[in-house]
């Protein structure tokens, strides 16, 4: 569909239609994008911190009212699994030393490649708003995100 400027829409339905190209796996793990965020954030002095982790369960909740509307249903998935997604993270990266950091944060790097392969319109509201929600839980006092991957450069999105 084409706006008045003869622009592709963008909507709910061509941010779907984006996110339906990428393979299962790719899928799975662009859900888990605001999950691995929080529990890198919560995931201080080796161990989780029982209230960021609180703190991250309330924020997936409200991502679903505050995200752009073309986003509304991907963060309905996101919002479905968090608590379990975060609990199955946790104990796959735990004890949270630099060595399992440091794969978290490979993880998310992955997050960013998967980006790069939607819809260039697709890819900068959403690049855009897990930096948005990146920040927010950086704000929020949930732990240390020095060296946070989501403001990285993306080949042909951000350079």
């Amino acid at each position: 569909m084409k706006n008045e400027q003869g622009d592709d829409e963008l909507n709910e339905k061509t941010v779907n239609a984006s996110l339906e190209k990428l393979s299962t796996a790719e899928l799975d793990l662009l859900y888990k994008a605001p999950v691995l965020v929080s529990v890198l954030a919560a995931s201080t002095y080796n161990t989780i911190n029982q209230d960021q982790k609180a703190d991250a369960l309330k924020l997936a909740h409200l991502k679903t009212f505050t995200a752009r509307p073309e986003l509304i249903s991907f963060y309905k998935v996101v919002e479905k699994n968090f608590r379990n997604e975060f609990e199955h993270l946790e104990k796959q990266f735990y004890p949270f030393a630099k060595p399992n950091r440091e794969a978290l944060r490979h993880e998310i790097q992955k997050v960013n490649i998967i980006i790069s392969k939607l819809d260039k319109k697709v890819a900068e509201i959403l690049h855009a708003s897990l930096t948005a929600y990146a920040n927010h839980v950086r704000k929020s006092g949930m732990g240390i995100l020095d060296d946070f991957v989501f403001p990285l450069p993306i080949k042909g999105l951000t350079y």
